[in-house]
């Protein structure tokens, strides 16, 4: 009698479902990972796909997986949910690239000041080759 070996010879294995907080709590391990740079380690682990991730991760941003009993079952957005799911990014982002803008005029702002700072102090006649007034 010839035993089987492999990875499924003790037959198909049942469907895993997960909870919306369990698809919560995998998502923010796996965005931990990411930017740890252990993300393939991560699903690795947990037996889980970058596919699965993504369809999790659409389903959270366009908030289907906020307040959901442990039973109930998660479908896909609507199209105006993905619609205001993309928006919210869309703002993120803005809203990120405003700051950082706001941030470098505050900087040029210090760094003009202080040029004429510089320009006010010097003495007028400019000493190019540092040979001071003959």
């Amino acid at each position: 009698m010839s035993r089987k070996k492999g990875p499924r010879a003790d037959g198909p294995r049942a469907r895993r479902s997960f909870t919306p907080g369990q698809k919560l709590e995998l998502l923010s391990g796996y965005e931990q990972a990411v930017a740890a740079g252990e993300g393939g380690a991560f699903l690795r682990r947990e037996g889980l796909y970058s596919s699965l991730m993504s369809e999790w991760r659409r389903a959270r941003d366009a908030g289907l997986l906020q307040g959901k009993p442990a039973g109930e079952t998660v479908g896909r957005p609507s199209v105006e949910q993905a619609e205001i799911a993309r928006l919210r990014r869309e703002l993120q982002l803005a809203q990120a690239k405003l700051a950082r803008t706001e941030t470098a005029l505050t900087i040029m702002g210090k760094a003009q000041e202080l040029l004429e700072d510089i320009s006010r102090s010097e003495p007028d006649g400019p000493d190019v080759f540092g040979l001071g007034k003959r």
